[in-house]
């Protein structure tokens, strides 16, 4: 990401006769003329004209002054050189724009009372009045550059603060990655080891496994509909090394196919339920995973029938998206950590024994929408 430096937002002058600037002079000298032409009765015209000149000639020294030079020593500030330069070209102006409108006698319009009197009065009122206008805008300008400022702070900032989750999420996610690839190359390879009849049929599972997980390796999101795909071709997988221990089950709100959720969301909470809950059962298990929306949330349940878990290994339910479960693997530590950094305190992960034996863990995440089909599933 290219960061800009913040003086170059203060660097950028704005147009030298910018309409907002020009409505400021064009409405004080408004106000100044109205105030004046009952003292002055001899022309309505002369004095708006001499009172916008000497304004529009206030507001070039301001620009250009603002404009250069570039640089300056430390020790002077701008500002005071900009509102010098108001105060410097007021009376030349004024001068000039009275030789230039005294048209009889020109050369001694200096010697009438009335047109001095006039005169005194324009200088008077662009000393006293033009320095605190330039100031104002001064003040507005700088304000406005330090807004801007501050909000390309804090949009650089936002975008840090995404790309950080963004690396931090990569990298939950690549420790997850081996552990589901290990696992299942494992089980593929003691079918080999034993020379079972079902090897090929196991390969083949293991091809349709790999198909739906690795589109999702790299990818932040995916939808549950996807998920599920996962899932059903995992458990097959499984089944297929266990045929007589492992039953599976799989329902789905179709409705709750498109929503969008972290990748191998589902995957690790049913990897977890084999190895902690079904594995080690002599007997085995069902393996239960269902999918429903309500009140626009997205609920999904794995649940087993296995040897299910006690003490510390438990836990409790989640808080704040996350959950305290000691012991049940990387997997479920990483999950827990995504939902949290994905979702914040809008998702919920909680776990809960079963009687008399197996496990349940219930999420619940916003049900964000997305555009893509994904085709449907079946129970086993």
């Amino acid at each position: 990401m290219q960061h800009r430096d913040p003086s170059v937002l203060l660097s950028k002058p704005p147009a030298l006769f910018g309409w907002p600037r020009l409505r400021v002079v064009i409405l004080a000298s408004t106000v100044l003329t109205l105030l004046w032409l009952p003292i002055f009765q001899s022309s309505w015209l002369l004095p708006p004209i001499r009172v916008l000149f000497v304004g529009c000639m206030q507001l070039l020294a301001f620009g250009i002054v603002e404009r250069w030079p570039k640089r300056l020593p430390g020790w002077v500030a701008r500002w005071v050189l900009q509102v010098v330069a108001v105060a410097v070209v007021t009376p030349f102006a004024a001068v000039f724009i009275y030789s230039l409108t005294t048209f009889s006698h020109p050369e001694v319009w200096s010697l009438d009372s009335k047109k001095m009197l006039g005169f005194g009065m324009l200088v008077a009122a662009g000393l006293l009045v033009s320095p605190w206008i330039a100031m104002s805008a001064l003040y507005r300008h700088i304000n406005g550059q330090a807004q801007q400022q501050a909000l390309s702070f804090e949009l650089e900032r936002s975008q840090l603060a995404r790309d950080a989750l963004d690396s931090r999420l990569r990298l939950l996610q690549a420790q997850v990655e081996p552990h589901f690839l290990f696992n299942t190359l494992a089980n593929v390879r003691e079918l080999v080891d034993s020379g079972s009849s079902q090897a090929s049929q196991v390969l083949n599972s293991l091809i349709t496994y790999l198909r739906a997980a690795v589109p999702n390796l790299h990818h932040s999101a995916t939808t549950l509909g996807q998920e599920l795909e996962l899932v059903r071709a995992y458990l097959e997988l499984m089944h297929m090394r266990m045929p007589d221990r492992l039953q599976f089950a799989i329902d789905a709100d179709p409705a709750a196919l498109a929503v969008q959720c972290p990748p191998m969301t589902l995957l690790t909470l049913v990897e977890n339920a084999i190895r902690h809950g079904i594995d080690p059962s002599e007997e085995g298990g069902q393996i239960e995973v269902t999918a429903r929306l309500q009140d626009g949330r997205c609920l999904a349940q794995v649940k087993d029938t296995g040897i299910g878990l006690s003490g510390p290994a438990l836990g409790g339910p989640a808080v704040g998206g996350k959950a305290e479960s000691q012991g049940l693997g990387t997997g479920l530590a990483n999950l827990r950590e995504r939902l949290h950094l994905i979702f914040a305190d809008q998702a919920q992960l909680s776990l809960m024994a079963l009687e008399p034996h197996g496990f349940c863990v219930n999420i619940s995440i916003p049900a964000l929408q997305v555009t893509a089909t994904t085709s449907g599933l079946s129970g086993d």
